[in-house]
């Protein structure tokens, strides 16, 4: 009898929690068509200027015209200057971490630069970064290899550093050197942390990424912005700007889809 209650109880908190995801997703969305269309009627009864603000119908003719914009080529470029800077940013960013947790005497002569790196405006290293690897895609992609490296470097660290204290004495006790205690222990238990991290990074790496298309880039979607406000093509502007967050969020929940992937893994094992 008390199972079958707690059943009960259970399958009644699962679709209160359902109808709840499915309210807030309405709600979303909600908000999303009403901007759409509040939007719309605005630049139509002459409230907003179209002209420099757009509106959505002339949003939807730029996309559509895509092959004349070469809308697809300059999203391709900045998806792939996004996903190269954000993968050497969190490859060499846990490296670098890892360096610093092994040896704490290095750590503290690096905190102070960390600390200076991380508030250092990045964009007014771009004439540097430019002279240093020259004009083009490179340039954009160490642009956004230095926004998100010093935030991944800080972030595992402390990570590393606040691992719980008892499984690494454990880890010792049973005669663990310092890099199994590493790969066994630490590393495992900064997992949401690395996640946490990389769900902040692909934002950091787009911002990164068009950053550097506004200064050097013949291509991408920062490039189009520019070209876009110096020709007074303000829809092709509001378009790569609509698209720029679109390429976000998708980017933003393929990071997400790979937390899922490999935290189901590691809890099958």
């Amino acid at each position: 009898m008390s199972s079958s209650v707690e059943s009960a109880g259970r399958q009644q908190y699962l679709r209160a929690k359902k109808r709840r995801q499915i309210m807030i997703r309405v709600c979303q969305l909600s908000v999303l068509f009403l901007t759409i269309a509040v939007w719309e009627i605005a630049a139509r009864l002459g409230f907003i200027d179209s002209f420099i603000m757009s509106q959505p119908t002339r949003i939807l003719r730029t996309i559509s015209n895509f092959q004349n914009n070469n809308l697809l080529h300059h999203i391709g470029v900045t998806f792939f200057e996004t996903i190269v800077g954000f993968t050497l940013g969190a490859i060499l960013g846990i490296f670098i971490a890892l360096i610093l947790w092994w040896s704490d005497f290095l750590s503290k002569i690096a905190d102070p630069y960390l600390v200076v790196l991380n508030a250092l405006p990045k964009i007014a290293l771009g004439p540097v970064i430019i002279i240093w690897v020259g004009a083009g895609m490179q340039a954009v992609i160490v642009m956004a290899l230095a926004i998100s490296l010093v935030v991944t470097i800080m972030e595992m660290l402390n990570g590393f550093k606040n691992t719980d204290t008892e499984l690494v004495k454990m880890a010792k006790t049973f005669g663990a050197g310092k890099l199994q205690t590493f790969v066994k222990i630490v590393f495992p238990f900064n997992l949401p942390t690395l996640f946490n991290c990389l769900k902040i990074n692909i934002g950091l790496s787009l911002v990164g990424v068009i950053a550097g298309e506004f200064l050097v880039s013949r291509a991408g979607l920062g490039y189009l912005i520019v070209y876009g406000g110096q020709v007074f093509q303000m829809d092709l502007v509001m378009t790569s700007v609509i698209i720029l967050a679109i390429l976000a969020a998708l980017l933003y929940r393929l990071v997400v889809l790979f937390e899922h992937i490999v935290m189901k893994a590691v809890s099958h094992k």
